[in-house]
């Protein structure tokens, strides 16, 4: 009898496994709104560290202001001491609060790739500036290229549970920095139509880079204003990064978005004490916000609060961990206290390949980071060795993470449907199992998530498919990406305009 009920239940379990493989992939793009978030902090050490971050700036302040930036602090009541720090009081703050953007679209090449940005939604993007790839033939690092720039855009545009691709990657064989800012938004337009994000050496190069930028969105960058600056517009402990501070100036007269970000590391450039940290990356975030809204009230802005971690044994930057995950969920909590949109980095793993530490390290603060209520979580794909390197497996591997992420966040939906009390009865009361029921075929595609590249068969299964980890599996699907054409979404006729205007380094046809 159970012998006769398992044939049946395995008969099931195929005809649904067969189901799902017809279906194409339903994970969204867009960002997933938090169901319930997870709060390090309680409301009352919120409200303490934002007291305490309002104490700093009127009580310290930031040094080495821009003129541009200085003239417009000074006309909106901040003052300068005799030490030349920036003040900033209470009020002045709060007034820059109330006109910073809530929410905005942030714009794909393609506009089905738009999303909206806001705290509430977690969005998962790329990120980062690593020097080193890990070559997914030799499996050792090397200086990362162009090249490498292109095809994680390539392996990103495939993806569905990335939203925005960040330069992951420096191309270390581009030596002049205008070239090198110029082809960088070019290697990654030319990979993907998802929106893209960059730094810039300097304002006048995203002036420079305008042009290229309006034949790129197709007339005007304007109206649809494609890729984000990041700008570390601090040096911590509380100094404006000059120029920087230039890149998001240059930025607000572009029309182009800004990711605002500071970095202070605890117990190096920031205090050991976590809740320090914290007050130390508020008050600099906060600055940041407030000057760009002094100089362009409600242009868009993520307010990227990166709070960083030390190894206190030897002082270097460590990307995993519990304090890690505490930071970059407390960073995105105040984000969301502040209502406006943040940014936050996690996933930033300091083992040097695709393994358990890299999965354990990921998976602990990329989780509570996404569930924090932030907005953006950064590094959240393809890094490795404490940002220093980046990897297309671990791309692959850490979408695929994405998507049980996705899941999660959205939480459970209790409704008297999803109770299923008749469910239960028909099923206890008839055949004795679940397999074939109505609700199962119906919500196969979106109660669960199935993984692509972990694995899930029986040992004797997984022995005959070739034994092969994680790494292997994904290094298959990099494969299949970039092993064929190497198509360009860049048209032909614009990218014609762009080589007339431009020192373009890639060929149009990127060899394979």
């Amino acid at each position: 009898m159970a012998e006769s009920q398992s044939r049946r239940s395995g008969g099931r379990r195929q005809r649904l496994s067969a189901r799902h493989e017809r279906r194409e992939d339903t994970s969204m793009k867009s960002g997933t709104q938090i169901a319930s978030p997870y709060a390090p902090l309680s409301e009352a050490q919120a409200k303490d560290i934002h007291r305490a971050a309002l104490q700093i700036l009127e009580t310290v302040g930031m040094a080495k202001a821009t003129p541009r930036v200085l003239e417009a602090a000074l006309k909106h009541g901040c003052w300068q001491d005799d030490a030349g720090r920036l003040r900033f009081p209470p009020h002045v703050v709060d007034a820059c609060l109330e006109k910073a953007a809530k929410s905005f679209v942030v714009h794909g090449r393609d506009p089905a790739l738009d999303f909206e940005a806001r705290n509430g939604l977690v969005n998962f993007a790329t990120g980062g500036a690593a020097v080193t790839m890990l070559d997914r033939t030799s499996r050792t690092y090397r200086p990362s290229t162009l090249s490498d720039l292109y095809d994680l855009a390539r392996v990103a545009d495939d993806l569905t549970n990335i939203q925005w691709f960040a330069r992951p990657v420096v191309a270390t064989d581009v030596a002049d920095n205008f070239d090198l800012d110029l082809n960088t938004i070019y290697a990654c337009a030319a990979g993907t139509n998802k929106h893209i994000a960059t730094s810039f050496t300097s304002g006048d190069h995203v002036r420079r880079c305008l042009p290229m930028l309006d034949l790129l969105a197709g007339g005007d960058f304007r109206k649809r204003p494609f890729c984000t600056v990041h700008a570390t517009t601090v040096v911590s402990p509380m100094n404006f990064a000059e120029d920087s501070l230039d890149v998001a100036c240059a930025a607000i007269d572009i029309g182009m978005p800004i990711h605002a970000q500071t970095g202070p590391q605890a117990g190096a450039t920031a205090p050991a004490a976590l809740a320090g940290t914290l007050v130390q990356v508020c008050a600099e975030g906060l600055a940041s916000l407030c000057v760009i809204n002094m100089l362009a009230p409600g242009h868009p802005v993520v307010m990227g609060n990166w709070a960083f971690t030390s190894d206190l044994r030897t002082g270097a930057f460590t990307g995993g961990g519990g304090e890690a995950a505490l930071l970059g969920a407390a960073s995105g909590q105040m984000s969301a206290f502040y209502g406006v949109p943040g940014g936050m980095g996690a996933g930033m793993s300091d083992s040097k390949l695709p393994d358990n530490q890299a999965g354990y390290e990921k998976a602990l603060t990329m989780t509570l980071a996404a569930l924090s209520g932030g907005g953006f979580v950064y590094e959240s794909a393809g890094m490795l060795a404490s940002l220093l390197g980046c990897s297309v497996e671990a791309l692959i591997i850490d979408d695929e993470m994405l998507s049980s992420l996705r899941r999660v966040a959205r939480g459970i939906e209790v409704t008297p449907d999803s109770l299923s009390v008749e469910v239960i009865k028909e099923a206890a009361l008839g055949v004795g199992h679940f397999l074939g029921s109505e609700q199962t075929l119906k919500l196969m595609e979106t109660e669960f998530t199935y993984p692509k590249h972990a694995d899930r068969a029986s040992p004797d299964d997984w022995a005959d498919a070739g034994s092969t980890d994680i790494w292997d599996r994904a290094r298959r699907h990099a494969d299949a990406v970039l092993s064929g054409p190497s198509p360009s979404k860049i048209d032909t006729a614009t990218d014609q305009q762009i080589r007339e205007q431009y020192n373009i380094l890639m060929p149009r046809e990127v060899p394979v």
